[in-house]
C-alpha cells in the first residue's frame, strides 16, 4: 500500500486510485471514529456508513462528495489521529480531500454550479489583486463590503459567491509594505536576531497595525526586522479550492525570495496561523525541494519566536512591562497554529505581563477561504457557535472575578492570532480580538510605532 499525496505522482489524479484510496481511509476511519466530533465532515461519513449497515463500499457518490465539501481544512484530525505518517498506515484525511479538489478542478464537472466554483475560487485566490485595488479604492471598498446583507454584498455574492451576511474584515488605507518602506530605518545595536517578516494578505492589505507592532516589540527586543522582495499571498485559497498548479507557482516565487534570506542568517516570521502552516507544512511537501524544506524549518510563528529568544541562554526578553497591561485576557487558539505543534506560545509570551489569559480554542467555522463561501456560511455558523459561547463564558468570567475582587469590570482583552478567526468571533460576538503582538506592544508602552510618512 502506497498513499499518493505528492501532486508529482502520475497517480495522484487518477480517479480509480483515488477511489481505492478514499474507500481504503474512510475504511480506517469508520472503525476508529476518534474524529467523531472535530467538525462536519467526519458527522456526515459515519452518519452514511452507519446508514449502510457500517459497509463503506455501499455509500454513494453524494455523501463522499458531502463529506469532501464540509472538510475546511482545520488540520485538527492530526492531533488526533493515531495512524497519520510515519504510521505504516499513511492516513492523512485533509491531503486525501485535497485530492478530491484537485481532480475536480483538474476535470470540472460542466454546469451553473460549477461555473459559479471556478468564479468563487478565482476571486477568494487572487488575494494581491483584490487587495492592491481594494486598498487604492478605500474607503469605496469598505463601503461596499462593509454591510452584511446590503445591496453590494447580495450583488457581491451572485457575482462571486461570497456570502452576503458574512462579515468582512475591512481593507487599510495603505498597504503594510509601502509604510515599512516610508518609515524612519532602525538601527539595532548587537542584534540577537536577525528575521524576514512575510507579511501575508491579511497584514498587508487589511491589518498592518498587527505588522507595525511586530516590528515594534521585536526591535525593542534587539531584532532586526527586514522584508523579503517580492513574495505574494502564500497560496492557500489555490491549494484548498484544488489549483495545484497555481499554488506550486505561488510557493516557488515565496521560496525563492525567502531561501537566500535564510541562508544569509535570517528566520521568517509569520504572523498568521494558516500562513504559516502552508510554509511549514505545505511547501516541503509540495515543491519538494531543499529550499521550501530550509524555508520550512527556520519559519516561526511570531509569539514562538519570542519565546525561543526567551529560551536562550545567551539572550534576553525583554519583560519590563510598564505600560497598558490588561488584568486578563481571552487567548483564542487558532486551529492551524495547534496544527503546527509547537504548544500555545501566545499565551506563554501573554502570561510574561502579568495578564491572566484563559483559553479559548473552539474552531471558529472559516478555516483558510471555507467559510466565507455562500453554499458554507449556514453550517460554517453552526461551527463557530461553540466558540461564541466559549468566548462569552470567558469574558463572563473576567468580568465577575474583577467584580468579586472589588474592581470596576474593566480591564480585559480579547486576543487571538488569526485573522479570519478574529473576524468570526467580532460576527459572532461582537467584540474585536486583538492579535498577540498588539497586546504586548502596549504592555510595553509602545503608544506609537514611528513612521516615515
Amino acid at each position: 500500500m502506497t498513499a499518493i499525496y505528492n501532486p508529482a505522482d502520475p497517480r495522484y489524479l487518477d480517479s480509480s486510485d483515488l477511489a481505492s484510496e478514499t474507500e481504503r481511509v474512510f475504511e480506517i476511519c469508520h472503525g476508529c471514529r476518534l474524529c467523531f466530533n472535530l467538525c462536519p465532515s467526519f458527522k456526515t461519513l459515519f452518519d452514511s456508513i452507519d446508514a449502510q449497515d457500517g459497509k463503506v463500499a455501499a455509500i454513494g457518490e453524494v455523501a463522499k462528495q458531502r463529506v469532501v465539501d464540509e472538510c475546511y481544512q482545520c488540520k485538527l484530525c492530526y492531533l488526533k489521529c493515531p495512524y497519520i505518517p510515519p504510521h505504516e498506515w499513511e492516513l492523512d484525511f485533509p491531503r486525501l480531500m485535497m485530492r478530491h479538489h484537485a481532480q475536480r478542478h483538474a476535470q470540472p464537472v460542466k454546469g451553473i454550479l460549477a461555473l459559479k466554483e471556478r468564479l468563487t475560487n478565482q476571486v477568494l485566490g487572487q488575494t494581491d489583486l483584490v487587495g492592491k485595488a481594494a486598498v487604492a479604492l478605500e474607503p469605496l471598498s469598505n463601503t461596499l463590503i462593509g454591510k452584511p446583507g446590503s445591496l453590494p454584498r447580495r450583488i457581491m455574492e451572485k457575482a462571486s459567491g461570497i456570502a452576503e451576511h458574512r462579515l468582512l474584515p475591512p481593507y487599510a488605507k495603505q498597504r503594510f509594505t509601502t509604510w515599512y518602506r516610508r518609515r524612519m530605518p532602525t538601527q539595532i545595536r548587537d542584534p540577537q536576531g536577525v528575521v524576514a517578516v512575510f507579511p501575508t494578505c491579511f497584514i498587508e492589505y487589511m491589518n498592518p497595525a498587527i505588522g507595525k507592532a511586530l516590528v515594534a516589540v521585536y526591535e525593542r527586543n534587539r531584532i532586526s526586522c527586514s522584508l523579503p522582495v517580492g513574495t505574494r499571498c502564500c497560496g492557500a485559497p489555490f491549494l484548498h479550492s484544488g489549483d495545484i498548479d497555481r499554488f506550486i507557482r505561488s510557493a516557488k516565487r515565496n521560496v525563492a525570495s525567502l531561501a537566500p534570506l535564510v541562508r544569509g542568517g535570517a528566520d521568517v516570521i509569520v504572523a498568521q496561523p494558516t500562513c504559516a502552516y502552508v510554509l511549514r507544512k505545505d511547501y516541503p511537501l509540495y515543491l519538494d525541494s531543499q529550499d521550501a524544506r530550509t524555508v520550512a524549518e527556520h519559519t516561526y510563528d511570531s509569539s514562538e519566536y519570542l519565546m525561543r529568544l526567551r529560551s536562550d541562554d545567551s539572550k534576553e526578553l525583554d519583560t519590563e512591562f510598564k505600560g497598558e497591561v490588561p488584568e486578563s485576557i481571552s487567548y483564542h487558539v487558532a486551529c492551524h497554529l495547534k496544527a503546527q505543534g509547537i504548544g500555545i506560545k501566545g499565551r506563554d509570551l501573554l502570561k510574561l505581563t502579568g495578564a491572566k489569559v484563559q483559553l479559548v480554542q473552539e474552531c471558529s467555522g472559516i478555516d483558510g477561504t471555507w467559510g466565507y463561501r455562500s453554499e458554507n456560511y449556514e453550517l460554517s455558523r453552526q461551527v463557530a457557535q461553540p466558540l461564541k459561547k466559549a468566548v462569552e463564558l470567558s469574558i463572563a468570567q473576567a468580568q465577575a472575578d474583577q467584580v468579586g475582587a472589588g474592581r470596576n469590570s474593566g480591564g480585559h482583552v480579547l486576543c487571538g492570532d488569526c485573522h479570519l478567526a478574529n473576524t468570526a468571533i467580532e460576527q459572532e460576538t461582537g467584540n474585536k480580538p486583538m492579535h498577540p503582538m498588539q497586546v504586548l506592544a502596549k504592555a510595553y508602552g509602545i503608544k506609537e510605532v514611528p513612521s516615515g510618512s
